[in-house]
């Protein structure tokens, strides 16, 4: 079934609401919601096509601050919600707003299944690292050994990584980006857009308060370049400021090399193929970690497979021709029935 289009141009100030947006100053979700509100247009639906459902938590106020229909729900329970908006609502572009803390702690179960049964959802996993709305105790995404109001001695738990539960849980659509890149941000959630199935998009984003420069290793504008593999379909993994280095496949796995040195030529290089159906390569890319590793960033995987709510309706389509029940009356005289 396809969503209805838009008749008129529309723009970023349709999708802006009247209501006060209510994060602190310099909060990552600031540039989360200006980057949706651009790309909201560029889908190309009717403004009431598009329903946000959010769970808890600071990122879940996002239902209120845009212009759609919207569901401000329980904690962690946005992606069973959603997927009763969706399949029953198939002409929506359903979005799912949720933190580390909502999706990937209480309603982790939930979102694992959601993956798994590929409901056609976008889901935005705003990553922070920590639980900001209660005040700063550590998240399922919190790193090792990190000192936060509820580990004054370092958490002794290793984190989620959230693209390597997405693929474990046979995710068709991943991709990662950090919050202060507004052009890659809008890109990535164009593609999520686009693909059948469930898409989750995670956000590197800082919290000022409780965990200012979670990912500043990674995303401060001085180093990022020779920390960040901004992922493109059909081209070489090559990245460093000076665009010398590169990712190859080595007897032991992926390896970081400089393009120029012992023989290595941009031809060694690998390319990125997002549409590859075997996960395997996806999934090294997600689990990446600096210093051994840039961090990769944009679409991971894209793969077309069929969707919980196309067979669902299927489903619904077949029963309905099949049956000898056509009403009522039907109803009621079938089986075994009595006259008195």
């Amino acid at each position: 079934m396809s969503i209805e289009r838009s008749n008129v141009v529309l723009t970023k100030e349709d999708f802006a609401s009247d209501q006060m947006v209510k994060w602190c100053p310099g909060c990552g979700s600031h540039a989360i919601l200006a980057a949706l509100e651009n790309v909201f247009p560029k889908i190309g639906y009717k403004a009431e096509k598009f329903c946000l459902i959010s769970g808890i938590g600071c990122a879940s106020r996002f239902p209120y601050y845009v212009n759609t229909y919207g569901f401000h729900s329980i904690h962690g329970r946005p992606n069973p919600i959603a997927t009763g908006v969706r399949v029953n609502n198939r002409n929506l572009s359903v979005w799912v707003i949720s933190g580390d803390g909502d999706s990937l702690a209480i309603g982790g179960n939930h979102f694992i299944h959601t993956i798994r049964r590929n409901v056609d959802l976008n889901i935005l996993i705003f990553n922070n690292q920590i639980y900001g709305l209660t005040k700063g105790q550590y998240s399922p995404t919190t790193p090792f050994g990190k000192i936060t109001k509820t580990s004054p001695q370092g958490t002794i738990e290793e984190p989620f990584i959230p693209g390597k539960l997405v693929l474990s849980a046979n995710g068709t659509f991943f991709a990662r980006v950090v919050d202060n890149n507004l052009k890659l941000m809008q890109e990535v959630m164009l593609e999520a857009a686009k693909h059948d199935g469930t898409s989750v998009v995670e956000f590197l984003q800082n919290c000022v308060i409780f965990n200012d420069g979670a990912h500043s290793i990674i995303s401060d504008k001085e180093t990022a370049a020779d920390r960040q593999l901004i992922l493109k379909d059909g081209e070489p993994m090559i990245f460093g400021k000076n665009r010398d280095k590169g990712i190859i496949m080595g007897d032991r796995g992926l390896e970081v090399v400089t393009i120029g040195q012992n023989g290595i030529t941009e031809q060694d290089i690998l390319v990125h193929d997002m549409y590859q159906q075997d996960p395997g390569l996806h999934l090294m890319l997600a689990q990446m970690r600096y210093p051994e590793f840039p961090i990769a960033l944009g679409v991971i995987r894209s793969v077309v497979a069929p969707t919980y709510d196309q067979l669902l309706e299927e489903q619904v389509i077949k029963a309905k021709n099949e049956s000898p029940i056509r009403c009522v009356d039907d109803l009621l005289n079938s089986g075994e029935t009595w006259e008195v």
